[in-house]
């Protein structure tokens, strides 16, 4: 296809170009400039439109959408399965073109988007998350009844908990045998654990960097950490760990640490917002509705630090601990705390593509990178709030194929 006139904002953080030509071809941006013709390709009328790369998640849970405890005990096993193609949907309609599933997603959920079978963004999975006996995804409760799930373990969702050295070594290893892509670990305790604070610290250095030791001996695969208090997330430092996911209590030792090592943030500021606005209709408990709010504070000015301190922020939202297809919220959120709304998207586009290991293929509008794009009508430069609305992403495509067009509804 050849998208004449478009106003673009390419993701490497250069200056919106205005009223140029995208030409696509085998799935690619082949040529980007002025004046491009090409009578064999489908053309696309980009006059008073702005294109962006097409927006990278960095955490969601496809198959979870929390919802009360009624009905979760009464949803058959399979039905969760369904509803995660509606929760793919509505990622792609609100202009996310992929994703990193931080727990729940499976082999099986990844192979149908990419047959086609089922519409979806690019994912990458991590099956399950190691956690602790007690820790942050044990879902045994005080009164000895185990927490209903989102989903239960099954062969393809082998159980995450595990302690010690070797029992930790075995579980990623059986996480790399399911088709995990990236390992996931809780370093903490959570705000929607029923038995632990995000403070509370789990798995020793040393279980750490046997997770990283052995993820990297399969295709360097990186760990994500789930790392909420400020001593987990210095053991992961300390590990080795490639990503911090939430960074709710960082320090500046922990920031600058992060930022001399390279290690990625993903400060999900839209989770413990959602868990706030959405509680009864979630049907979130008041234990989770509580800690959400006593983070507030904390994750907010935790991320302002790393912002300023030029700590690399990858955009993740946790989407599916509140409602999928609101995701592009987070980017309010981060110019709200800090951020320029050019470095929103640039942390939600490239950055977000290094973090997940696919910079040489996406995250950038340029030539031989894969057409990964979306189309609005205004520019985000001045209102980033506008991408909140998927109403207000007009085009989407993945790979070149058109997978949205709202002006043809």
């Amino acid at each position: 296809m050849l998208i004449k006139n478009i106003n673009l904002i390419d993701g490497t953080g250069n200056e919106l170009q205005k009223e140029v030509d995208v030409l696509i071809e085998d799935n690619q941006f082949k040529t980007i400039g002025k004046n491009l013709e090409n009578p064999d390709h489908e053309i696309i009328d980009g006059r008073n439109k702005y294109l962006l790369p097409g927006i990278i998640d960095s955490h969601v849970h496809i198959m979870e959408e929390m919802r009360p405890l009624d009905e979760k005990l009464t949803t058959p096993f399979s039905y969760t399965f369904y509803r995660a193609i509606d929760h793919l949907r509505r990622t792609v309609n609100c202009g996310i073109t992929t994703v990193r599933d931080a727990l729940g997603a499976d082999q099986g959920i990844k192979e149908a988007v990419q047959d086609g079978l089922i519409l979806g963004p690019r994912m990458q999975i991590s099956i399950n998350a190691l956690t602790i006996t007690g820790g942050h995804g044990d879902k045994l409760t005080k009164s000895g009844i185990t927490m209903p799930s989102f989903i239960e373990d099954y062969p393809g969702l082998p159980t995450g908990i595990c302690d010690g050295v070797e029992e930790v070594r075995k579980k990623v290893r059986e996480m790399l045998r399911a088709g995990a892509d990236v390992i996931k670990v809780h370093a903490t305790g959570g705000v929607t654990s029923p038995t632990d604070h995000p403070d509370f610290t789990q798995f020793s250095i040393e279980e750490l960097k046997v997770m990283v030791e052995e993820a990297q001996f399969r295709g360097n695969r990186k760990v994500m950490a789930h790392a909420q208090g400020l001593q987990g997330v210095k053991n992961c430092i300390a590990a080795g760990i490639h990503s911090i996911e939430h960074g709710i209590y960082l320090d500046d030792e922990a920031i600058e640490s992060m930022k001399n090592q390279g290690i990625f943030l993903v400060p999900t500021l839209l989770a413990p917002v959602s868990v706030i606005e959405f509680a009864d209709e979630l049907g979130m408990s008041e234990a989770s509705i509580q800690k959400s709010k006593e983070v507030l504070d904390a994750h907010t000015s935790s991320f302002t630090k790393a912002v300023n301190a030029g700590v690399k922020i990858a955009m993740g939202t946790d989407a599916g601990v509140f409602k999928h297809g609101t995701n592009l919220r987070e980017l309010a959120l981060m110019v709200e705390h800090g951020m320029t709304p050019m470095q929103a998207i640039v942390a939600s586009t490239k950055v977000s593509a290094e973090c997940l290991g696919y910079d040489d293929e996406i995250g950038t509008v340029e030539a031989g990178k894969k057409a990964d794009f979306i189309i609005v009508d205004d520019n985000p430069l001045n209102n980033i709030g506008l991408l909140k609305n998927p109403n207000n992403i007009k085009i989407v495509s993945i790979d070149g194929k058109i997978v949205k067009n709202y002006d043809e509804n």
